[in-house]
């Protein structure tokens, strides 16, 4: 009697229950056990467990369970039963005196939920790792492959509206080789009716193998097609803001279809992958202005009879970070050669343009006035207060000239000040550098038009050379500006010898090799003999 009163509360419980005795023999299943594993009572109740379900063998589900035969130990496990259920389960399995009671839920909606999120997740850290969306979308078929097709093509359109096939991966090893002769020649042939045109267009595709087949010529993309053999294939449009950038096309092996959680999946992948490959373009474009404008304002150096000059310009990478470097290099009234280099605060367009405004102040001023650098500062800063410019800037500037009883020693004066700027390094002809005992970061331009700053004047030996730059050239987000400083003395020590036009390349190559974090200007100067 007990029993039965126990039999009719198990049979109403809302989880699957088993029960199987010392030789594995199955004794029992409620009704929502029978409907979890798609058998009856009648077909179960009986039956050697391991034969009913062969896969628990020797998977985590059959491991558990002669563990908690053997130790008296219950135990939880979680785990995917393959076909002919094709479903995950968490199981309890509970130690009894005559065998084992298992109690068992299926969880396979929330491993789904589970995986998507993950996976949309790894999209997103892969999409948002570089804004060079490119780079991102060549991994994106490893990720999505197998959850999401058995494989995987993405395509990308140029910037010429040609469509290019950028990613790819097959989830048996064996048919990469395939599937990367396929994605060389298939675009190519593709007519202008197949699902990845279509896509293009704006138009989610699903289409068999063999209509696929049947669209597209005779050759080398349809053999190997024909060799990759899919059932059924998904083509989804990346889209971006106002266009269409690409095609997600994943594909199906045998039998396989899509779920509506799988489309759902895969839709959110290619509207992750559009906006990022948007994006990646506008930073493209931004950063290309940026630059062209800058580039527009940085004329080259003006001839000096006395010194080769050198000038450099590096563009950040990031394309919010271009935008206020400039140098500059002029012959002054008096036949007094004059070097600036300057930052104005900020990293835009704006910062480009109010840095075409301050060289073009600073070179009128200097060129009119003939003044030496600190009369040149105070100029400027006069100039920018009065006409409310609105920005700051650091800048220093250097001043070359020569008395004739300094000619005939072969020396040549150099007077210099700063507007909050580093310092100039200051290369003897023998490769020593000269010590910064004289710099003082003095007030930013911009702050106090009536600001005093001090001028520093130094005897320079021919072949001395004299570089100014900015800080880009030397600052890192995990260092300190005297570590850049130690960095760019010994590299500049290290290249003795050198052409000035080769110690220019040099120290960028060394210092930012190539890929500066902020926007780079110098200018450099060597006195002739």
């Amino acid at each position: 009697m007990p029993w039965r009163a126990g039999e009719r509360v198990v049979d109403a419980m809302p989880v699957g229950f088993m029960s199987v005795d010392g030789d594995w023999r199955i004794t029992y299943i409620n009704p929502a056990g029978e409907a979890v594993v798609g058998q009856t009572r009648e077909e179960l109740v009986g039956a050697d467990y391991w034969a009913a379900f062969p896969a628990s063998v020797d998977n985590e589900f059959g491991r558990a369970y002669r563990s908690v035969v053997a130790t008296g130990v219950q135990a939880t496990v979680e785990g995917f039963y393959p076909e002919p259920l094709n479903r995950w389960f968490e199981v309890q399995a509970v130690p009894a005196d005559d065998g084992l009671l298992f109690y068992f839920t299926d969880v396979t909606e929330r491993r789904v939920a589970q995986e998507r999120l993950a996976m949309l997740a790894r999209v997103s850290a892969e999409l948002a790792g570089t804004l060079d969306a490119g780079v991102g979308m060549v991994r994106i078929p490893r990720l999505v492959v197998p959850a999401l097709g058995d494989w995987c093509v993405l395509t990308v359109v140029e910037d010429d509206g040609r469509p290019r096939d950028v990613g790819w991966w097959h989830a048996d090893p064996a048919r990469r080789p395939v599937l990367e002769q396929y994605t060389a020649v298939r675009l190519a042939g593709m007519p202008v009716d197949s699902p990845v045109v279509r896509a293009l267009l704006g138009e989610v595709v699903v289409a068999d193998a063999a209509e696929v087949l049947d669209l597209m010529p005779d050759g080398e993309a349809r053999e190997l097609l024909r060799l990759l053999g899919p059932g059924r294939a998904i083509s989804l449009p990346l889209r971006g803001r106002d266009r269409v950038l690409g095609v997600l096309t994943l594909s199906f092996d045998g039998p396989r279809r899509c779920s509506e959680v799988e489309l759902a999946t895969a839709r959110e992948v290619a509207d992750r992958a559009g906006l990022a490959l948007d994006n990646s373009r506008l930073f493209s474009q931004q950063r290309q202005l940026a630059e062209e404008l800058q580039r527009s304002l940085l004329t080259g150096p003006s001839a000096y009879e006395r010194a080769d000059v050198a000038v450099r310009y590096a563009p950040a990478v990031e394309a919010a970070r271009v935008g206020g470097d400039w140098s500059d290099a002029f012959v002054q009234p008096s036949g007094a050669m004059m070097l600036v280099i300057g930052d104005v605060v900020g990293h835009d367009t704006a910062a480009a343009a109010a840095m075409g405004q301050l060289r073009a102040l600073l070179r009128g001023i200097a060129t009119y006035s003939d003044a030496g650098p600190r009369e040149v500062l105070r100029g400027l800063d006069a100039a920018m207060d009065l006409l409310e410019l609105g920005t700051y800037a650091t800048a220093a500037v250097a001043r070359f000239e020569q008395t004739a009883e300094e000619a005939d020693r072969g020396v040549t004066r150099m007077s210099w000040t700063n507007a909050g700027h580093l310092p100039p390094l200051v290369i003897h002809p023998d490769g020593t550098l000269a010590a910064l005992a004289d710099w003082r970061g003095e007030l930013l331009l911009g702050v106090d038009p009536k600001v005093l700053r001090g001028e520093s004047v130094v005897a320079l030996d021919a072949g001395t050379t004299v570089l100014l730059y900015t800080d880009g050239l030397i600052e890192r987000r995990d260092g300190d500006l005297d570590e850049g400083m130690a960095r760019l003395r010994a590299a500049a020590a290290d290249l003795v010898g050198a052409t000035l036009d080769e110690l220019c390349d040099e120290l960028l190559e060394r210092l930012v090799h190539g890929q500066p974090e902020d926007d780079v200007a110098l200018v450099a100067l060597r006195l002739r003999g």
